[in-house]
């Protein structure tokens, strides 16, 4: 008997491959004249509200508990603090492009830390399709170790490492524990808002003296467009993805989100795209595909 399509789910992957795709460009939008940790601040402090609304509307606002709540605080340290916070601070200096292509390391990453944690069995296929994607990262800098000189560059790159560990820790961490509650607004609002203190007690301490002027209507755009889509519409998606596959399978999405990036950023920031730059997006797109195929098992009698 066949199984019916989730249309839900359909739509909730679909929402978080496109929309996470065009928020490595409103990051690199927002961080050209707001600072990076006022950015993240308002992105999740406007979503914490709008989670809040919904909750009250449909009388759901309510305490989670103490085990809930240290659940939720890691995954929000995790996820929103040090993923999407150094990934912010990453784009003042590389391109939102090159972002995206060491984004999407993330399922490799996320693979091995599922066979640490014995959630997944290591396999050959496995190991070529890590060697492969990773073979891309070399790629990238083979004729490019120089700009490691750059101390800007190093610093991006170096945020980028942290941003994708934690992305990985974070999404293992909410489809063992902190994915168990029913209420996903609930559980977002909670996330949101502890990360928007965390964050705003981070920018006053980075950036003590903003100077509000000099923030463009377009960052400011930029800023409310990330909090709208990339914050409620997407993290609710893939919450809810991760409710219904595996944490491997949500990642996946990883590719999609670095193609129509790298895209966007040619399209609209003038963001240089090599040839050595395609090749190097094709292998690790190529590494995480491999990782990750399944072909249908027969039945064995």
């Amino acid at each position: 008997m066949k199984q019916s399509l989730d249309y839900k789910l359909i739509f909730a992957l679909a929402a978080v491959g496109i929309v996470w795709g065009t928020t490595f460009l409103g990051i690199r939008v927002a961080v050209e004249t707001i600072p990076p940790w006022f950015v993240t601040s308002i992105r999740q402090g406007l979503a914490g509200f709008i989670m809040m609304t919904i909750l009250l509307f449909k009388k759901e606002l309510k305490w989670i508990g103490w085990e809930n709540f240290k659940q939720q605080l890691i995954a929000s340290v995790l996820m929103l603090v040090i993923a999407n916070g150094f990934t912010t601070i990453a784009e003042q200096n590389i391109p939102s492009g090159l972002a995206s292509v060491i984004n999407a390391l993330t399922p490799i990453l996320i693979f091995l830390g599922s066979i640490m944690f014995g959630l997944q069995k290591m396999s050959l296929k496995g190991f070529i399709g890590v060697l492969i994607g990773f073979s891309g990262v070399v790629f990238i800098f083979k004729d490019g170790l120089e700009s490691f000189l750059d101390v800007n560059y190093r610093t991006g790159m170096m945020f980028m490492g942290f941003a994708i560990l934690a992305w990985a820790a974070g999404t293992i961490y909410t489809k063992t524990h902190a994915n168990k509650s029913k209420n996903i607004t609930l559980n977002l609002f909670y996330q949101f808002t502890i990360a928007s203190c965390i964050q705003l007690v981070l920018a006053s301490i980075f950036s003590p003296n903003p100077d509000f002027n000099s923030w463009s209507s377009k960052s400011i755009f930029a800023a409310l467009y990330l909090s709208i889509f990339g914050s409620v519409i997407a993290f609710f998606c893939y919450n809810y993805a991760l409710k219904h596959v595996t944490a491997v399978q949500v990642s996946i999405l990883s590719y999609i989100n670095t193609i129509i990036a790298v895209f966007l950023g040619w399209l609209l920031l003038d963001e240089v795209i090599t040839i050595d730059f395609i090749i190097a997006t094709a292998l690790i797109i190529l590494g995480v595909f491999i990782v990750n195929y399944k072909k249908k098992e027969k039945k064995v009698l």
